[in-house]
């Protein structure tokens, strides 16, 4: 007796159960925030109990708004300091100098550098603001040394936030081409090697092209992650002072639940999505063109 072949959509009943699960807590909340942009939903007052239909308003006031022109500043700035500079940069150049070295070296700086990648990001944070503010370990540690303090969270907020991030996720990169080096052929480097090329010049030429597809991808998850950071910025300076640091995650906190304003928020977090959007398309072009 012959086997009945299962039709074509034999795969569907099972993964019933992963769509209401998408649908219920992913597609959902896209479509309610979505909805929610184009309301005056607020926390309090008649807003909160039945919100109205206000069409593009919020995104009209978001067009006019100079706090989101320079929010939208700051997460680029941000982002591209402490992710596509930062810590791709420190990483790929701690992966390169622990690549020949001995076990020992190789442990102890990885449990250094993995350490402020483990920890909870409010953790990390608090032990940045103990390191960064006024009266903190750095501060300390100069005027030991004869030399003047000051509160860094104050008279540099976003170069702290940025040298913060660094430290705290430059494990991430240094992990990922940490085993993309590893598949690097050492004949070609001894070959190049051979012909007079030196240090640079061998990882210009022969490294870098072979892992460039590593780098690409590595770009686009740590920038990802970096655009969407809170809690680190928020324990450390709050978005001050003023709106020196406030990039588009705090400004969307701040008119959401600050002002109580859950309309405009939304629709700052659909400007947020745009940015992010705006860098993927970047490093998917990028990734195209090496095909």
């Amino acid at each position: 007796m012959r086997r009945r072949r299962p039709g074509v959509f034999a795969w569907l009943p099972p993964m019933v159960p992963t769509f209401l699960l998408l649908g219920l807590f992913f597609i959902g909340p896209i479509l309610w925030a979505a909805y929610t942009a184009f309301t005056n939903a607020a926390l309090s007052g008649p807003a909160a109990r039945d919100p109205e239909f206000v069409g593009w308003e919020n995104f009209r006031r978001a067009l006019h708004d100079p706090n989101l022109a320079n929010a939208v500043w700051l997460t680029v700035l941000f982002t591209f300091g402490s992710a596509v500079i930062g810590q791709n940069c420190l990483g790929m150049l701690l992966a390169v100098l622990m690549q020949r070295r001995n076990q020992v070296i190789r442990a102890i700086v990885g449990m250094l550098v993995v350490a402020a990648w483990v920890l909870p990001e409010i953790v990390a944070a608090f032990a940045l603001y103990a390191f960064l503010s006024g009266d903190g370990t750095l501060n300390a540690v100069l005027t030991t040394l004869g030399m003047e303090g000051q509160n860094w969270l104050f008279t540099a907020p976003m170069l702290a936030i940025i040298l913060g991030n660094v430290w705290r996720g430059t494990a991430f990169s240094m992990l990922i081409y940490q085993a993309a080096l590893s598949d690097v052929d050492v004949e070609l480097l001894e070959a190049a090697q051979v012909d007079g090329a030196g240090p640079l010049r061998r990882f210009w030429h022969v490294v870098l092209p072979i892992v460039r597809r590593t780098v690409m991808t590595n770009l686009m998850l740590i920038t990802l992650q970096t655009i969407g950071v809170f809690t680190l910025i928020y324990v450390l300076t709050s978005g001050g002072p003023g709106t020196a640091s406030q990039t588009l995650p705090l400004l969307m906190y701040d008119r959401a639940f600050e002002f109580g304003e859950i309309a405009y928020g939304t629709a700052i977090a659909f400007v947020l999505l745009g940015v992010g959007a705006l860098f993927s398309a970047i490093y998917a072009r990028a990734l195209r063109a090496e095909v």
